[in-house]
C-alpha cells in the first residue's frame, strides 16, 4: 500500500505502508502523481489523503474496504459535482447516502483508493489534468459501464467529520455535462437551470463546447483479475422463492430445472394467487410428483406480487434466498456458477442476465447496476431482515427497484451478472392477470406519471432529479397526447402532475 497526500492541488508526501518515503515531482499534478506510482508499482494499492486528514485516516481498513482489485473508494462529506447534476441523470448514482457504502461515479479528492492496475489500464485514455476532483468523477464515470466498481466509503475514516470542499463551478458542471453526457443534455441542463432555478447560465453552456467529449470504448478492464478476500458465502445453502399466478405449466418447466441443478436448492416456496375465494389450487404436481428438495406451497385469495414475495420471504431459512418468475428456464449449472461468481466479487446481492429468446446482451460486464431484478436476483439471506417489498407499490411499477434501494441503503450494492444466464419465456399470460381497482381510476384527470412510480421518485431522488423528469416526461409525451396547443397541454400537464404527487403521497402513507 502507498499513500500519497496532498494539500489538494500539490503532493506533500508520498509514504509507503512501511513507512518509508518515495522521492515525486512537486511541480506535477495529483493525478500525474497517482499514473507515475502505479507505473512504479503496479501491484500496488494506491491512497490519497488530504494532509488534513491524514490523522483521521483509516489505513487499517482499506485492505478490508478495497477486496478486489477493480474497485475505486473515496469518501466526503459532499459531492464535488453539486445537485444539479439531477437535471441530466436519474440514477441513484447521482444521489449517494454519505451514511453507508454507497454506489456511486460521485468521488472525491479528499481520501479514496484505487489499484494500480486500473490506473495504468486506463492511463492513456484519460487525461489527468490539474482538477484532481475532475480526474476521479471522470475515471468512475468512464469506467464504471466497463466494470470498475465505484463506492462512496466513510470507513475510510476513523470517524466520519463535514469539512469544506471546493465544489465545481457552473462552468465545470457544464463543462462534465459535455464531456460525459449526450450533446443534448447540455441544452435541458440549461433549460431546467432557467426554469427552476431562475439562472441563465449562456455562457457556460457556451464554453463547454470547446470540450472534447471523453470517449469511453476505448477502456477495458478485462485484463484485471478478480479473486475477493472477502468471505459471504459460508454455509452455500439456497431458498428459492416464486410467486405465481395462472401459469402452472410454466411454473412445472421451472421446477424441474431445479431438480436437476448440480447445486441443489433447500427449499422451494411457492405462493399461488387465485382471488376468487371458491378457487381451488392447480398445482397437484407439486405433491405427486417427488422432489429433491422441500416445496413450500401456500395458496392465497389475495393478488399482487408484493404481498406474495414479502410472505415467501418470511419463511426464508437458508443462507441465500433466489427470487424468481414462474416463466424462467435454467441450465443445470446455474445456481453453481452464479454463486462461484458471488464469492469471486464478494458481494452480497446480484441481478442475473434474464433475456428472451433472441434478446441480445447490452452489458457484457459485471458492474453495478441501477436496478433490481425481483424475478432473476440472488441476495443474502442475512441483510434481508429489515426489508420487504413496500405494499405502495401492488399492482404498480417500481416494487423491485424500491426494493434494491431498501438495501443499498443500509450498504449494500447490486452487481449485474451477465452469466450464468436465464431465458425468459414470457409466458402470453402475463402481468396482473386479474384487473386492479386502482385509487384514481375515477379521477376525471388522470395522473402523470403513474403513482407508483412516482412514488419511487419521492423516495428516492433528489429535488433536481425529480424536476428533471418532469421536463423530460413533458417533452416525451407531447406528441403523444390530443392536446397540440403548447400552452393548454402544459395547464393540463400540471394538473395531471399534481394528480400523480397527491397519490404518491397516500400511497407512502399507506406502505
Amino acid at each position: 500500500m502507498i499513500v500519497v497526500y496532498h494539500s489538494g492541488s500539490k503532493i506533500s508526501a508520498i509514504i509507503t505502508a512501511d513507512n518509508q518515503s518515495i522521492a515525486f515531482n512537486s511541480n506535477g499534478t495529483i493525478a500525474n502523481g497517482l499514473s507515475v506510482l502505479a507505473q512504479q508499482f503496479p501491484d500496488a494499492t494506491i491512497v490519497w489523503c488530504n494532509i488534513a486528514l491524514k490523522e483521521n485516516l483509516n489505513l487499517d481498513a482499506i485492505p478490508l474496504l478495497l477486496h478486489h482489485n477493480k474497485m475505486m473508494l473515496s469518501y466526503s462529506s459532499q459531492s464535488y459535482i453539486g445537485n444539479e447534476i439531477g437535471y441530466v441523470e436519474e440514477s441513484l448514482f447521482a444521489n449517494s447516502n454519505k451514511k453507508v457504502s454507497f454506489a456511486t461515479w460521485q468521488m472525491c479528492c479528499e481520501v479514496g483508493a484505487i489499484h494500480a492496475t486500473v490506473i495504468n489500464a486506463i492511463k492513456d485514455k484519460i487525461l489527468p489534468g490539474q482538477d484532481f476532483d475532475y480526474y476521479l468523477n471522470s475515471v468512475a464515470k468512464l469506467s464504471m459501464p466497463y466494470g470498475l466498481l465505484c463506492y462512496s466509503e466513510p470507513a475510510l475514516l476513523k470517524n466520519q467529520q463535514i469539512f469544506s470542499k471546493n465544489s465545481a463551478s457552473i462552468y465545470t458542471l457544464f463543462r462534465f455535462v459535455k464531456q460525459h453526457y449526450k450533446t443534448r443534455w447540455l441544452f435541458l441542463l440549461f433549460f431546467n437551470m432557467l426554469i427552476y432555478d431562475l439562472k441563465f447560465p449562456l455562457f457556460p453552456m457556451i464554453f463547454s463546447f470547446f470540450y472534447k467529449k471523453r470517449n469511453s470504448r476505448r477502456i477495458n478492464l478485462d485484463h484485471i483479475a478478480i479473486k475477493s478476500s472477502k468471505t459471504v458465502i459460508d454455509k452455500k445453502t439456497v431458498d428459492v422463492i416464486i410467486p405465481t399466478i395462472g401459469r402452472e405449466d410454466y411454473l412445472y418447466v421451472v421446477l424441474k430445472d431445479f431438480a436437476v441443478q448440480t447445486h441443489l436448492p433447500e427449499k422451494i416456496i411457492i405462493v399461488e394467487q387465485n382471488p376468487d375465494p371458491l378457487s381451488k389450487s392447480n398445482l397437484e404436481y407439486i405433491y405427486n410428483e417427488k422432489w429433491p428438495f422441500k416445496i413450500q406451497h401456500f395458496f392465497i385469495h389475495q393478488a399482487g406480487a408484493c404481498n406474495a414475495r414479502n410472505l415467501a420471504l418470511s419463511q426464508v431459512e437458508s443462507e441465500w434466498v433466489f427470487l424468481a418468475d414462474d416463466d424462467i428456464k435454467l441450465a443445470n449449472d446455474f445456481l453453481n456458477n452464479a454463486l462461484e461468481t458471488i464469492i469471486d466479487f464478494g458481494t452480497n446481492m446480484a441481478t442475473l442476465s434474464c433475456l428472451q429468446k433472441g434478446e441480445n446482451h447490452i452489458y457484457k460486464n459485471v458492474m453495478q447496476w441501477g436496478s433490481f431484478g425481483s424475478g432473476c436476483s440472488l441476495v443474502k439471506a442475512a441483510i434481508l431482515q429489515n426489508t420487504k417489498f413496500n405494499m405502495g407499490f401492488e399492482f404498480g411499477y417500481g416494487e423491485d427497484n424500491d426494493f434494491g434501494m431498501q438495501l443499498r441503503h443500509q450498504g449494500h450494492d447490486v452487481l449485474y451478472l451477465p452469466h450464468p444466464e436465464i431465458l425468459h419465456l414470457k409466458a402470453p399470460i402475463g402481468g396482473f392477470r386479474t384487473k386492479p381497482q386502482l385509487l384514481w381510476r375515477d379521477d376525471k384527470v388522470q395522473p402523470k406519471p403513474s403513482p407508483t412510480v412516482m412514488l419511487y421518485i419521492l423516495s428516492n431522488n433528489t429535488k433536481q432529479q425529480l424536476l428533471g423528469y418532469k421536463t423530460t416526461l413533458f417533452l416525451k409525451y407531447y406528441k403523444h397526447q390530443k392536446i397540440k396547443n403548447p400552452l393548454s397541454y402544459l395547464l393540463y400537464f400540471q394538473k395531471q402532475w399534481k394528480q400523480s404527487v397527491f397519490w404518491a403521497n397516500q400511497l407512502k402513507a399507506k406502505s
